[in-house]
């Protein structure tokens, strides 16, 4: 029987959970990935997270970008949260409503570990279903297909917090372009279905909001 594999990005710092998956009979191999952490097989690939980064990419909306382009390239796409669940900083209503997204919009599964030691048993239990059970070795590959014009406008409005996929599809639908969505005032993007006063106030203000360099 073939040893189980996965390909872990290069750029990964957790060394517990790299050693723990060796120590196993892990094979592991290391690439620079596109996206995600740890391919599993030609399906899934996992974005591995501490509850820390977690909530920071909630916060600077990273999350849907990268969920979004994991979900582009594997048609299982895994986020592992690892550490202490009780630790949040942000409240629970930001967090459930995070994950709901990340499920309804992106199809992303979302999966708790305690530690480095039980991820590495998480994947290891997926990479032995996967290789073993299903036939499905791990492969690098890329996004599974070049953005089209649409999708990179639909991705840009996405990343506007509370505008998803398919509050994005309504907006070009109507407004034709980003450029007319950005100058669009609160009254005209309460015309889209979806979109409340309190909604249409904060996209025009994130959009039309004054640079200002915090560094």
């Amino acid at each position: 029987m073939q040893p189980l594999r996965i390909i872990v990005d290069n750029r990964e710092r957790n060394l517990e959970l790299i050693e723990a998956l060796s120590d196993s009979g892990v094979v592991i191999d290391f690439a620079q990935l596109p996206v995600g952490d740890y391919i599993i097989s030609d399906r899934i690939c996992v974005e591995r997270k501490t509850v820390g980064d977690f909530e920071s990419s909630i916060m600077n909306n990273r999350l849907f970008e990268q969920l979004g382009r994991l979900h582009q390239s594997f048609d299982k796409p895994i986020l592992l949260i690892e550490g202490d669940q009780a630790e949040h900083r942000l409240s629970d209503n930001a967090i459930i409503g995070a994950i709901l997204r990340l499920y309804t919009e992106y199809s992303v599964q979302v999966l708790h570990s305690r530690d480095a030691s039980h991820s590495a048993a998480i994947l290891s239990k997926f990479a032995e279903r996967e290789q073993q059970d299903e036939k499905r070795e791990p492969r690098l590959v890329g996004l599974k297909k070049a953005y089209t014009t649409y999708q990179w406008q639909a991705l840009i409005l996405g990343s506007v917090p509370g505008i998803g996929p398919a509050l994005a599809h309504r907006l070009l639908s109507h407004f034709k372009t980003v450029k007319n969505v950005a100058i669009a005032d609160p009254k005209e993007l309460m015309k889209v279905e979806k979109i409340g006063k309190k909604k249409a106030q904060r996209i025009y203000e994130i959009l039309n909001a004054e640079f200002q360099d915090v560094q």
